[in-house]
């Protein structure tokens, strides 16, 4: 039985009638621009072959009507409603948000619909389930709605735009844009000025694991926020609009200038840009060894200069750096809490993570979930 089987299995449970659309989009790993989309820089991020999937119909005429494989209830609201959510029914928002922002994109909106979410994609592990659900939401209502097709990069900003004035959540177009032009074996590269996308082939022989720390990742609580806040006020005190317009050896010229918390925040931003780009170089020149180096630095970065990691993702990132075979290891995502992104060639295996686990197990009382991954292309119809 296929997973789209299972899905339309368990809508016919809940709703009474089979789904009209599937969709599904991937979750993300940030593979190195930690907080630099939102500061207009550059970024590289990975789809990943873990999956929010959004099965969608017509519903009962005024309702909309939400369950997921997380719950055994409907959800029911009036149709068109704009109230943002709260407590146990915080997740409505990113459909909510998703269906409020098609009008202002000129897309069509379903009148009404019944809506199930199921999901592998540990949420709260920086792999942004969130922008992967909004995705999918977005391809199925357009479906459900009669819309032909939606080119990745409008897809994209509709996402952006339910996250960032719905739910609330300030950020930039790595999560959205990375999830709707995945490619399977490529990295996708994000120039966040324009934004510009393009596709950077990952090397063969390269592996990616992620181990999930199993801390808190809650980035609507105001600590990405903060940062966000930060950055724009060490910018307007540098006297530019965005960070990662100026070079490192431009801020260096005036980082006297800011106090020292806004000159940290500065400086990993600033330098972090530039990272971005010696990893596109070294990977079109196959140099793994640097990329990996480059990696790591990105996380010493967010440790020391953007106070985004946590003693459990230090720790993670240190026992990886210290096993052969894993070539560098970084925060992934907004950081304060989530997942840790390691880089190995494939002599790294199973074994291996399982020693890191135990080694964390032993220090902070539980074990961290492990992830071996597949890069996977991005959002995409099922059925129709």
């Amino acid at each position: 039985m296929t997973q789209a089987t299972r899905i339309a299995s368990h809508f016919q449970q809940f709703f009474g009638r089979p789904p009209t659309v599937i969709a599904r989009a991937p979750g993300r790993v940030e593979f190195i621009g930690n907080h630099t989309d939102y500061n207009g820089g550059s970024v590289l991020g990975a789809g990943i072959d873990r999956h929010v999937w959004v099965a969608v119909s017509r519903g009962l005429p005024g309702q909309f009507r939400f369950c997921s494989d997380q719950q055994s209830e409907v959800q029911s609201l009036p149709a068109g409603t704009s109230v943002k959510q709260t407590g146990a029914l915080s997740w409505l928002n990113y459909p909510l948000g998703v269906w409020l922002g098609l009008e202002k994109f000129g897309l069509p909106q379903p009148a009404d619909f019944d809506l199930l979410v199921y999901s592998d994609l540990p949420a709260g592990a920086g792999l942004s389930s969130s922008a992967a659900l909004e995705l999918a939401t977005g391809l199925a209502f357009l479906k459900l709605a009669g819309a032909e097709t939606i080119s990745p990069q409008t897809l994209a900003e509709l996402g952006r735009h339910a996250e960032n004035n719905f739910v609330g959540v300030p950020c930039g177009v790595l999560d959205q844009g990375t999830i709707a032009f995945a490619r399977r074996d490529h990295l996708v590269h994000i120039d966040c000025s324009g934004p510009v996308f393009s596709a950077t082939p990952m090397p063969a022989g390269l592996r990616l694991w992620v181990f999930n720390s199993l801390t808190k990742h809650a980035l609507i609580d105001g600590m990405y926020a903060q940062r966000h806040a930060e950055c724009q006020q060490a910018a307007q005190a540098l006297g530019v609009n965005l960070l990662a317009t100026l070079t490192p050896a431009e801020f260096h010229a005036r980082r006297a200038a800011l106090p020292e918390v806004l000159a940290k925040r500065a400086e990993h931003i600033i330098e972090e840009h530039a990272r971005v780009g010696k990893v596109v170089c070294a990977l079109a020149a196959g140099n793994s060894a640097e990329v990996g180096s480059l990696l790591t630095a990105s996380h010493r970065s967010s440790q020391h200069l953007f106070g985004n990691s946590t003693p459990e993702l230090d720790f993670l990132v240190d026992r990886l750096t210290a096993i052969p075979g894993v070539l560098g290891a970084r925060l992934t995502g907004g950081g304060f809490g989530g997942a840790v992104l390691a880089l190995t060639g494939t002599e790294f295996n199973d074994a291996a993570a399982q020693a890191v686990a135990r080694a964390y197990t032993e220090k902070f009382g539980r074990a961290p979930g492990i992830l071996p991954l597949q890069v996977a292309d991005g959002a995409q119809l099922l059925t129709s």
